[in-house]
């Protein structure tokens, strides 16, 4: 270890994306069942926006805990440096990736070094960069936990009933909300790697970008309404969200689903009339998930967008760039 202390981006009080400061803090000690990786590159992602803003968005009573000033952050790609006595197969030196403690706001990989817990970590693929592991923990494994398997029985804070992911193979239609975006083009990807058949709904800038990802259907939601160009889908991933979510319902067959990523509103007499379910979950980190996930990036069937990389140090700027939405792929800070 060269010194005690790091870099690492805190959050002091709530608000907009000036409230990031680069500060000097202690290299975290490790607990049992941890490794310290020297943090390559950070992926970013809508929660570490909801913590700066104090979680404003969330019921009360679904708000995670924790005290201030706290490190953002639960994407990471980096470096084994060191390892706990109890570890088993990692060693110093190894290439990780990882969604760090999710979904508590224990993560804390703004920073040059982190203690992550070895099973939320995996092998980084090495056919790709750093920058581009780190884009895919959280998004990608939301993608694979609402389409290919859960992967836990935790359930979501939003919906009592578990949620169960829909069989895709070439039978399958699924349409996608928001589909240029970190979960979203994920979705896409892993739904064409089962055989579905895949309608992108984004902005028009997003066109050619989507359909080199495989989508066989294009909708410009600023001149086009999908619900009304759009039926007898079987499957609707909605990675937008938001009080417009439900009239996405009506692109669906009876019997079909509507997969909301941010919980929306949705009236349950209507779904009951249309013959359709509203399922959701809550991406949890998973190591072996993300293993498997890790090997589609390495043989290059599934790839990471990147929209924009940031240094460490202007998080503030990365902040500022998702606020202006719009965003291809990930955004994600680099660290020397």
């Amino acid at each position: 270890m060269p010194t005690h202390t790091m870099r690492a981006i805190r959050v002091h009080e709530h608000g907009g994306p000036e409230v990031l400061r680069y500060d000097e803090v202690p290299i975290p000690d490790l607990k049992p069942g941890e490794v310290l990786v020297r943090v390559h590159a950070v992926g970013v992602n809508p929660p570490d926006w909801y913590l700066r803003d104090g979680l404003t968005n969330l019921p009360p009573e679904t708000r995670p805990k924790f005290s201030l000033p706290v490190i953002p952050g639960t994407d990471l790609s980096g470096v084994v440096e060191a390892v706990a006595a109890d570890v088993d197969g990692l060693f110093v030196g190894d290439e990780v990736f990882g969604l760090l403690r999710f979904p508590s706001f224990d993560g804390s990989t703004y920073a040059e070094y982190v203690a992550a817990p070895a099973s939320d970590l995996a092998r980084k693929p090495a056919g790709i960069d750093h920058v581009h592991a780190a884009g895919a923990p959280m998004a990608g494994l939301t993608a694979w936990q609402f389409l290919i398997e859960l992967g836990h029985d935790h359930p979501s804070p939003f919906q009592a009933a578990q949620h169960r992911p829909v069989p895709l193979d070439a039978d399958t239609t699924v349409l996608i909300n928001g589909a240029a975006g970190g979960v979203g083009h994920f979705a896409l990807q892993l739904a064409k790697w089962k055989g579905a058949r895949v309608i992108a709904v984004a902005s028009g800038a997003h066109e050619s970008f989507l359909r080199e990802l495989g989508a066989d259907e294009f909708i410009d939601y600023t001149k086009s309404r999908p619900e009304e160009l759009v039926h007898d889908v079987d499957l609707v991933l909605d990675a937008v969200g938001g009080p417009d979510s439900g009239r996405f319902l009506r692109t669906l067959k009876r019997g079909g689903s509507q997969f909301p990523v941010f919980f929306g509103e949705f009236d349950d007499e209507e779904t009951m009339k249309l013959g359709v379910t509203v399922t959701g979950t809550q991406v949890r980190s998973n190591g072996a998930q993300l293993a498997e996930l890790g090997g589609l990036l390495d043989a290059g069937t599934v790839r990471v967008a990147i929209d924009s990389t940031f240094a460490l140090a202007d998080a503030r700027a990365a902040h500022e760039r998702a606020a202006r939405g719009h965003i291809q792929g990930k955004i994600v800070l680099t660290v020397a």
